[in-house]
């Protein structure tokens, strides 16, 4: 089995090439695939098998997500960023634009070069964000305001005056997600650095704590542009890096997508 290693923001995914289909992973595969000790080492694994030619135009491939823990999941940001750098860099897609049916529904990357090779910039159209009404059930302690907002996966936004530890994060995510049927991605969010910028940590179900989350930038930004915290164009800094995020009828979100290794397993 041939994969590819990438990383958004530091959020690193492994990419299998299966467009003949011939290689179907089950979530045991793709968890032990995804252990940083045992085996090579992510946050998910992408399967990509050919496109679709339903609906509106079909597209050029079809995303399968697998989180770290061999769960399933609707979609990334940062995953299909690194997706559509592995189909250009393999010649699958001419580029600029890769279409991308997904378990969210169909989505476009524009994926564009840059001086070094292993870098690119992507700029994915993640659809619309759906902002629920508060939920006051989740305000304790810090928490100023929360809301859950649906970006093709479901999230938790907290909104806080300042973010906290690793270890409390982490307690407060399992926490919600053991009262959450089906698990829920959980982040908490200020405002600044700057005028009109945001700040974030986020624990993604599934995987535990992430340098970055595609999502997760796009529903922070969606909750706080409802709560009058930020403008349509907001700039999410995460522990790996900031995300640029353009609210309209659908998100813009762009961030750079590196190509770290290939890498052959053994199985």
């Amino acid at each position: 089995m041939r994969l590819t290693k990438h990383h958004g923001l530091g959020n690193d995914f492994l990419v299998l090439l299966d467009l003949d289909a011939a290689r179907p992973v089950t979530g045991p595969v793709a968890r032990d695939l995804c252990d940083r000790r045992r085996g090579v080492g992510a946050d998910g694994l992408l399967r990509v098998t050919a496109g679709s030619t339903m609906g509106d135009g079909g597209t050029d491939v079809t995303m399968q997500l697998f989180n770290a823990d061999g769960g399933r999941a609707e979609m990334s940001g940062n995953g299909i960023s690194c997706l559509a750098q592995a189909v250009v860099l393999a010649g699958i897609v001419d580029g600029p634009s890769v279409t991308v049916a997904t378990d969210a529904g169909r989505r476009t990357v524009r994926i564009e070069a840059t001086p070094q090779p292993s870098v690119h910039h992507a700029t994915v159209d993640m659809g619309s964000a759906k902002v629920g009404d508060d939920e006051p059930e989740w305000i304790e302690r810090d928490v100023l305001r929360a809301g859950r907002v649906d970006v093709g996966n479901p999230h938790l936004v907290l909104h806080v005056p300042e973010l906290e530890s690793d270890d409390a994060l982490v307690q407060r995510g399992r926490r919600i997600n053991d009262l959450v049927p089906g698990g829920i991605n959980v982040e908490l969010v200020m405002t600044g650095p700057g005028p009109g910028a945001l700040t974030m940590q986020v624990y993604e179900r599934g995987v535990g704590l992430t340098e970055a989350c595609g999502t997760g930038a796009c529903a922070v930004a969606a909750a706080a542009e409802q709560w009058g915290l930020a403008a349509t164009n907001v700039r999410v800094h995460q522990p790996g890096g900031p995300a640029e995020i353009v609210l309209g009828a659908t998100i813009q979100m762009t961030v750079p997508v590196v190509h770290v290794a290939t890498v052959d397993v053994a199985r």
